[in-house]
């Protein structure tokens, strides 16, 4: 799925009800009673709702801003329950469709008068998305990276407005008086219709330049160099997001800077293998350590350390090293490291070798259990006939 906020069309700072009037006009415009028989509108309406569930609800909200849609999943995260029937949509967001499929609701907009908008202040700038690779080391415990990247900063000459002169020097557009909107009244038979655009003087900011500034020539923004330092939490995953607010491209003309989302990539690690917060380690160890026990040294994410090989441990086992795995996302606790062990058969004997082991093979002791037992009932039977 994509991006909830570019699902809905608002931007990542939207307000609770911006969020939902963006979701009612979504909604509208794929809803089932209009798109009839068309399965990409209601994939689209069932996406909006998906989104729309989310970012109404601020705890899901946060977590999606800081982790994306695969900090949900996580511990604590709430989850998106994600919908595949659209009557579930309707049930769900009852306030938001007048109760009833097709009936007022969502249609109350679509008739009437107009419906005053806040305009903001130039354009708003873009996101940025950068991609930050760690090692398990660094997720185990939570690091600081210090990341620079190419961004559209605000001019500096002129504040940022595009203005020669600085934001003073603007002027209230004549065509709509700083409103940053034409409307358009018609008269039909089911009533008067307003309609209201974006007004093609000033582009809907209310204000015009006269005199761009000659740094930018008029954006407000000129491309650089930004660095900024960006705290990693301990347990962060493969494929999750961290969204920091405005530190993205500067807006055009004094708009508000987008956002800079930084995509966790995890290194492949030379020794252990994740499942969540644990860490699995493959242990190849040897028969007479297997059959005897053993102390033996492995690598673990702080360091080296040994653990005890029981007497008579069978391949496959998993020993558990507790508290040697990873961090967890909004906890305190850790992981554990499991060690598989796996009994390492040679290849290549030596002469005394096979001699020790052809003697060895002969031993019920070294047989498995199973094996020993058939073995001792059928010698007890040809026993029996023998004599």
């Amino acid at each position: 799925m994509s991006d909830y906020y570019e699902i809905l069309g608002v931007n990542r700072d939207a307000s609770a009800d911006e969020i939902k009037k963006a979701y009612r006009k979504k909604a509208l415009e794929n809803h089932p009673d209009r798109n009839a028989g068309d399965k990409a509108a209601e994939a689209r309406f069932k996406e909006a709702a998906t989104a729309y569930e989310v970012l109404s609800d601020q705890k899901k909200r946060d977590v999606y801003d800081r982790y994306g849609e695969a900090g949900l999943r996580g511990a604590g995260g709430g989850g998106s329950q994600g919908f595949s029937d659209v009557n579930d949509i309707f049930s769900a967001f009852g306030d938001i469709f007048g109760g009833t499929r097709g009936g007022g609701g969502i249609f109350d907009d679509f008739f009437g008068g107009s419906r005053q908008q806040t305009r903001e202040k130039g354009q708003p700038g873009s996101t940025i998305r950068q991609q930050l690779a760690l090692t398990l080391e660094e997720i185990a415990e939570g690091t600081e990276k210090q990341m620079t990247f190419r961004r559209l900063n605000p001019c500096k000459v002129c504040e940022g407005s595009g203005a020669k002169g600085g934001p003073g020097k603007l002027k209230q557009c004549t065509i709509c008086n700083g409103t940053g909107e034409e409307r358009r009244v018609r008269h039909t038979p089911l009533g008067q219709i307003v309609s209201v655009s974006e007004c093609r003087g000033c582009q809907g900011e209310g204000q015009i330049i006269e005199e761009k500034c000659p740094d930018c020539r008029g954006q407000g923004r000129l491309d650089g160099e930004s660095s900024i330092k960006v705290k990693i939490p301990a347990g962060v995953e493969d494929g999750m997001a961290i969204n920091l607010r405005g530190q993205g491209h500067a807006g055009a003309r004094g708009g508000r800077s987008g956002d800079l989302r930084i995509e966790i990539l995890e290194k492949a690690h030379e020794h252990f293998i994740r499942r969540g917060s644990d860490l699995i380690y493959n242990l190849e160890i040897s028969f007479p350590d297997a059959a005897l026990g053993a102390e033996i040294e492995i690598p673990t994410l702080a360091g080296r350390a040994n653990i005890t090989i029981p007497q008579g441990i069978q391949s496959g086992k998993i020993l558990r090293m507790q508290g040697r795995g990873l961090g967890q996302l909004r906890t305190t606790r850790k992981g554990d490291q499991l060690v598989q062990v796996h009994v390492w058969t040679p290849q290549n004997l030596a002469s005394t070798d096979k001699k020790i082991l052809e003697e060895l093979q002969k031993s019920d002791t070294f047989q498995p259990a199973e094996s020993a037992k058939n073995k001792s009932f059928f010698s007890k039977v040809k026993d029996a006939f023998a004599a």
